[in-house]
């Protein structure tokens, strides 16, 4: 067990105004880790009411200072990177290796790319030649609520921290309650890194206490919240009283359209792909759609290579899955398992029940179905596990028909060696993302989705922008 840990409150750690204990369970052994005080409103007032009092002189910091700072956070990453690593191991399920690399690695990527962005970016700029005297001024948003997700926590912590950061906003954090301890040792790195008191705030809660509490708050002038569709709904609900900015990064149902010209690995990446983090990412390629003279022999290798996907416990090195992240996730998965078989998904690989070897821990069989349709469940709604469903098709315009068809809009993938084509599948997809051939987006393309995949963008410019405002001024004085 960790040593219960409070509230980082304008520039200290604090104790919650009343006691609300909760137990962070370790999903390898289904045993208590440690233990947090969720808050209440007094602490949600009290971290909104620091953020509220820093916002003046925050904002009045000249942006190159602010920016130094977060320089200073990259320079005492590394020196935490291996407490992070530990941390979300133990507590959300990621394997030791790959928490210490992708986890931990996503973090210091990210505030980087801030940098790099920030110092090219006109925070003050002309309108244009047409009219001399106008200027364009971005302003920080002001207070913003940042709510972050277990599945990749130093991912959206990294994403949302160093873009407001930058922009002249003053923040309170509320990280998932299944996850707070590397919110926890994050809080420690921005305080040693010099911050001013108020800036950068943390309230440890769950969503429908300090969530609900920060999204209604008057004095809260944007959330930014990464988690499930259902929730961003309710978020949005709750934020419109107070007509605040509301960014959104929710589920995903992905597809991966592999043509039957796809390059010879463009399957075992695509299933690697869905198996990462135990299937837990909203940009997982989750569906996979197959143009039919080469459905059997993708069939045949997705169950090959599932099949010698290990399962782990989180500590345990080498490269393998782990749990997932509790016993909610872990029942709503089998549900779904023994939804595709009922609806006539043909079962290729996985299934039902723990892995062979454990009787204890959220552990899932990496699972793969064949022979779906886009109507079934499974083809619906967000699994978060590692769980493939392949569908077959004909022609091109029947792959976008399917891959569009869905409420989902975050990522697509597309496997072909006709370049021509794949423009045209990129061009049609209905998704803030498409990725294809396997390259992965570059440092500073922005993160989002169209459609119940929400709104706003991450990452680079996009995610700077996200936490300015834009005010236009006429009459301009040139100095």
């Amino acid at each position: 067990m960790i040593e219960k840990r409070d509230f980082y409150i304008n520039g200290q750690w604090v104790a919650p105004s009343q006691p609300n204990d909760f137990h962070v369970i370790d999903p390898s052994t289904e045993e208590p880790c440690t233990v947090i005080s969720l808050g209440g409103q007094a602490d949600t007032d009290a971290a909104v009411a620091a953020a509220k009092a820093a916002l003046p002189g925050w904002m009045a910091t000249p942006v190159e200072e602010r920016i130094a700072l977060v320089e200073k956070l990259i320079e005492i990453y590394p020196t935490r990177a291996e407490d992070l690593a530990q941390a979300m191991s133990m507590e959300m399920g990621a394997p030791i290796d790959m928490s210490r690399t992708q986890q931990v690695g996503a973090g210091i990527w990210h505030l980087k790319n801030f940098i790099r962005a920030a110092k090219n970016f006109q925070f003050e700029r002309p309108l244009g030649d047409h009219a001399p005297n106008d200027r364009i001024i971005y302003e920080a948003v002001g207070v913003a609520a940042l709510i972050t997700p277990w599945n990749w926590p130093m991912n959206q912590i990294t994403l949302k921290v160093g873009a407001a950061a930058i922009a002249g906003c003053t923040m309170v954090l509320k990280p998932s309650e299944q996850s707070p301890l590397n919110a926890m040792i994050f809080a420690e790195m921005m305080h040693e890194a010099g911050f001013p008191a108020g800036v950068f705030n943390l309230v440890n809660g769950d969503g429908a206490g300090v969530g609900s509490q920060l999204s209604g708050h008057p004095d809260v002038d944007m959330v930014s919240f990464t988690g499930s569709t259902r929730a961003g709904t309710a978020i949005s609900k709750n934020a419109a009283d107070t007509l605040k900015k509301v960014h959104l990064e929710l589920g995903g149902k992905g597809a991966n359209v592999i043509f039957a010209d796809a390059d010879d690995k463009a399957v075992k990446r695509g299933v690697l792909h869905m198996m990462n983090n135990t299937g837990q990412s909203c940009n997982a390629p989750s569906r996979m759609l197959v143009q039919r003279p080469i459905y059997d022999q993708v069939v045949e290798t997705a169950a090959e290579v599932a099949n010698k996907v290990t399962v782990g416990p989180a500590m345990q090195e080498g490269r393998h899955i782990g749990p997932v992240v509790n016993e909610l996730q872990w029942t709503k998965i089998q549900n779904l398992i023994q939804k595709g078989i009922d609806e006539g998904a043909r079962l290729v690989a996985g299934g039902t029940g723990r892995p062979e070897g454990f009787n204890k821990g959220y552990f899932v069989k990496p699972t793969v179905f064949a022979d779906a349709n886009n109507q079934m469940t499974i083809a619906r709604e967000e699994i978060f596990g590692p769980v493939l469903t392949m569908i077959p098709f004909d022609t091109e315009e029947e792959a976008i028909e399917i891959a569009n068809d869905t409420p989902y809009g975050l990522t697509n993938y597309v496997q072909t060696q006709d370049g021509a084509r794949a423009n045209r599948m990129a061009q049609h997809l209905r998704s803030g993302m498409v990725e294809m051939n396997g390259q992965s987006r570059a440092a500073g393309s922005p993160f989002g989705g169209m459609k119940q995949s929400g709104n706003g963008r991450e990452g680079g410019v996009w995610g700077l922008e996200d936490f300015l405002e834009v005010k236009a001024v006429s009459g301009w004085t040139p100095e």
